[in-house]
């Protein structure tokens, strides 16, 4: 490869910032992201996309039934550009139901930010994606939200973060004032004052006065027993706060804090930019060769996601491809780790949520779309030069189980394609009776809302109604060693043997005390909770 395609790379990577963001439900995760797009240039109006002024959606929540119910139940991709970087913003669902294919998306992030609601502090959801994140080591930036609300006391919130969490927290920012008296926040980076005023819903840019902490001018802005109450605040906070370190940081060991409020779009704009100062650029991937630094000369990226039907009119399935390595070019042939089959990569896209363009090339932590025609699934590494697999991704248990049946046999057809097309994508996992006489697939599921999205699905983009016939078991585990060592331990009581997407055994358990009572009478059968991945290199 030329030293000028290498340089090119290399410069790429340095403009390159890819973050995925996670909260509870109802943190305001989608009203942080349309601000972060409408701040990005992306958008005119917050809920509205370019030349799309009329739609009054979230750009981000683009499937019918999230509009239908005001929440993210699938994750998209919005890309945009920002102070002379290329943002990559994987949106997750926030729904606890979704949390896998959460899981899926944090794979393809190098950072986290992690959205906490002011009032509520940190909630179950927020907490079981930290763990997560801490999985992957990735950074973590904290923006404390709807400071335009009643809430809980900064110095409480940080607290809260570095018992629980096991975080130090570093304050970028502070909040002057809250709920109806929240005006501003001051920058401890620059040493200023950003004073805020409100804009019809938050649709715009909020206007903002920002001035020096000893401008005389300062108490014509501010109450002066807020003026006062920042000080004092301050004070204390450079009294007990740890320094900030940036390797703590990019280590996932210290998270800066922000406060504001996405709403009204109260420090938005410091935290996009304080975001893109201090985030960790894209970095090397384990995988089949060891770690693989993104200016590795040879393209190569990974699955992380498949979509059906994102464009209803045309029926589209779309891959979801992280750059890790090399240049990618369109219509360039890569090579299939998996299958060993050579792939042409034509109609590459640039995504940003349901709208996409075409693009030309594509650098390492770039997201890009491609047309999938069955031949991808998750996991799958795709590369030039030397063959290399990335980490696969797992599954992980399943707690809901119901027979999906088709009461219409004109709709065989339908139902079929909908099933195979929904189990590529990861919105479930689909199993079957190891008995060969029951044919209807069993949806298997974190949450209730995971089996209603898929009848939904079903009946809206495939025209196939569908009826579900609950299972009694609460507990999945897939068997070590496969089919000959549930042989080897013979007959099992109180236990539904299925098999995967991948024909792997799993056997169902009504609840824990069934599972314990089968371990202790066959200590020999080593049974796991999360699925050996189907492709890739196993995890760590």
């Amino acid at each position: 490869m030329s030293t000028e395609i290498q340089t090119e790379i290399e410069q790429a990577v340095q403009h390159r910032r890819n973050f995925a963001i996670i909260s509870h439900p109802d943190a305001g995760k989608t009203t942080l992201t349309e601000k972060l797009l409408l701040y990005g240039g992306a958008i005119h109006e917050a809920g509205a996309v370019k030349a799309r002024r009329a739609q009054r959606k979230a750009t981000s929540d683009w499937m019918e039934m999230e509009q239908q119910r005001g929440i993210s139940i699938t994750s998209t991709v919005l890309q945009f550009a920002y102070g002379g970087f290329e943002i990559n913003l994987l949106d997750t669902p926030g729904h606890q139901d979704f949390s896998e294919d959460t899981y899926r998306t944090l794979a393809a992030a190098d950072n986290a930010v992690m959205l906490i609601d002011a009032a509520k502090g940190l909630e179950p959801q927020t907490r079981k994606l930290f763990e997560v994140c801490q999985m992957r080591s990735l950074p973590i930036f904290t923006f404390v939200n709807k400071l335009d609300r009643p809430g809980r006391e900064g110095f409480e919130l940080l607290d809260e973060i570095e018992q629980e969490l096991g975080l130090q927290t570093y304050a970028v920012n502070w909040p002057i004032g809250m709920g109806d008296r929240f005006q501003g926040v001051y920058d401890r980076r620059k040493k200023q004052i950003h004073l805020f005023k409100r804009t019809a819903h938050g649709s715009r840019q909020a206007a903002e006065t920002v001035i020096d902490l000893g401008d005389p001018k300062i108490e014509q802005y501010l109450d002066r027993d807020l003026y006062y109450q920042l000080k004092e605040e301050l004070e204390i906070l450079n009294e007990i706060a740890a320094d900030f370190d940036l390797e703590q940081v990019h280590a996932g060991k210290m998270t800066p804090v922000f406060f504001g409020s996405a709403m009204t779009n109260f420090g938005v704009k410091l935290f996009l930019e304080a975001f893109l100062e201090y985030a960790l650029k894209p970095e090397g991937r384990k995988s089949s060769l060891g770690t693989i630094e993104p200016t590795y000369p040879e393209f190569s990226g990974f699955v992380f996601k498949l979509q059906a039907n994102m464009d209803p009119k045309h029926r589209d399935r779309v891959a979801f491809i992280r750059v890790c390595t090399g240049k990618f070019e369109k219509d360039m042939t890569v090579k299939q780790a998996r299958t060993g089959k050579t792939i042409r990569l034509s109609r590459p896209q640039k995504l940003f949520a349901q709208g996409r363009e075409s693009l030309d090339v594509a650098y390492p932590g770039d997201v890009i779309g491609l047309n999938n025609p069955g031949v991808f699934a998750i996991g799958d590494t795709i590369y030039n030069g030397q063959k290399l697999e990335y980490e696969g991704i797992p599954c992980f248990s399943p707690e809901i189980f119901a027979y999906l049946k088709n009461p219409n046999p004109s709709k065989f057809k339908q139902f079929q394609k909908g099933i195979t097309e929904l189990r590529e994508e990861g919105a479930i996992q689909i199993m079957y009776s190891a008995d060969e006489f029951k044919r209807d697939p069993i949806l298997a599921a974190v949450g209730q809302l995971q089996l209603e999205v898929v009848q939904f699905r079903l009946q809206n983009e495939y025209g196939v109604e569908t009826t579900l016939e609950p299972l009694p078991y609460s507990v999945a585990r897939w068997v070590t060693g496969g089919w000959s060592a549930l042989e080897k331990a013979g007959r099992l009581f109180n236990t539904l043997v299925v098999k995967d997407n991948w024909d792997r055994p799993v056997l169902l358990f009504k609840n824990e005390w069934n599972l314990q009572q089968i371990k202790e009478e066959h200590p020999e059968l080593k049974l796991n909770s999360i699925a050996p991945v189907g492709v890739g290199i196993e995890p760590d």
